[in-house]
């Protein structure tokens, strides 16, 4: 089953795109032409060669409770790793966001999936996501304004540091 969603429009820091991925329940997808994100055990139960040959059009679909380690030594198979946010209050993602481009180095596109909200897409920025699955009529007016929000000064380290000032927080350094 090939799932889309017409209410949700795709989104990174370049603007609104097209969307060229569609959700899959499992490995029968990848017979259509398209590019194809697939549940974590769906994507780990492909063969090992199909996985290699159909690096460009397939992701996989990490839920927050999925551990990001199960990935690791397949983000070279891998074009899209899609983090879910089924509740506002769920962070988890945010950590494998951080964990996939800081210490695996993933290259890859990173999607935030779900309840993605205005409050949370500076921080998701900062974190390594390069894409988003934007429903929420507030945050989407908002983008189309150009409002994506944040604040130029951070307190912890990411993996995109602040613009300006020194590479970590602005509380490291002395007041004048």
């Amino acid at each position: 089953m090939i799932e889309t969603n017409a209410q949700t429009r795709l989104w990174t820091p370049e603007g609104f795109r097209e969307e060229e991925w569609s959700h899959a329940e499992g490995a029968e997808a990848l017979s259509a032409n398209g590019r194809f994100i697939l549940p974590l055990q769906a994507f780990l139960d492909l063969d090992p060669e199909v996985r290699k040959s159909a690096k460009e059009r397939l992701g996989v679909l990490l839920q927050p409770g999925d551990a990001v380690e199960t990935i690791v030594d397949l983000l070279d198979q891998l074009s899209l790793v899609a983090l879910a946010f089924p509740a506002f209050n769920d962070g988890r993602s945010f950590s494998k966001a951080e964990l996939l481009r800081s210490r695996y180095q993933f290259e890859g596109a990173v999607r935030a999936t779900g309840q993605v909200l205005i409050d949370q897409l500076p921080h998701m920025l900062r974190l390594g996501f390069n894409e988003f699955e934007v429903s929420h009529p507030t945050l989407i007016a908002r983008i189309e304004a150009g409002q994506t929000g944040g604040i130029p000064l951070y307190y912890q380290p990411t993996a995109k540091p602040a613009e300006k000032g020194p590479k970590y927080s602005w509380r490291r350094v002395p007041a004048s």
